[in-house]
């Protein structure tokens, strides 16, 4: 009567393999009209980078048409997203902002 059995048949235990979640870049997109200071401003708030570092990632979009500000899961890749479109637009300015899976 020790046998730990149900209906006849003895449970297992399944060991699952775990993948960790997806990561997600978030990228702002270069456009003519967003003044740079603008967008180093968003940098430091949005992606709490120092100001050195907005500088190079908003030099980075102006030259090379974008620049990665951070690897995050996907609930804080998006509301980081829409947070900075949000803020874009409420201060008159054509930003994109977008996601990408790593």
């Amino acid at each position: 009567m020790g046998n730990k059995q149900e209906n006849g048949t003895i449970l297992e235990r399944q060991t699952q393999q775990l993948k960790p979640p997806s990561m997600y870049q978030v990228i702002l997109l270069n456009d003519d009209y967003t003044p740079m200071e603008f967008v180093v401003a968003v940098v430091q708030e949005y992606f709490h980078k120092d100001r050195e570092t907005a500088m190079q990632i908003m030099l980075k979009v102006h030259r090379d048409g974008k620049g990665i500000c951070g690897v995050y899961s996907k609930d804080i890749a998006l509301t980081k997203v829409e947070l900075v479109l949000t803020h874009a637009r409420k201060a008159g300015h054509p930003l994109q902002c977008v996601m990408e899976e790593v």
